[in-house]
């Protein structure tokens, strides 16, 4: 069996140089993703803006029969 160390180095080199590109591909992601989010997503809206979400809704879940919540379930999916 003959080992070729020239194809093996090329293959290091490869794969050196393929981690590296990705390596830096996903730094520049994570850059441009932190860029593009929002700092705080639940702040008040400002403007003409209407927050139609309000999470101090309290449901009486106690009471209800178990379709009711069975229904809640899988309309939330929670």
């Amino acid at each position: 069996m003959i080992v070729s160390v020239r194809k093996w180095m090329e293959r290091l080199r490869f794969l050196i140089l393929f981690l590296a590109l990705t390596y830096f591909l996903v730094q520049i992601l994570g850059l441009f993703s932190d860029w593009i989010t929002p700092v705080d997503r639940y702040r008040e809206p400002h403007g003409k803006a209407v927050k139609v979400f309000h999470q101090n809704t309290i449901i009486d879940m106690e009471n209800d029969s178990f379709t009711d919540q069975l229904k809640l379930f899988f309309w939330y999916g929670e």
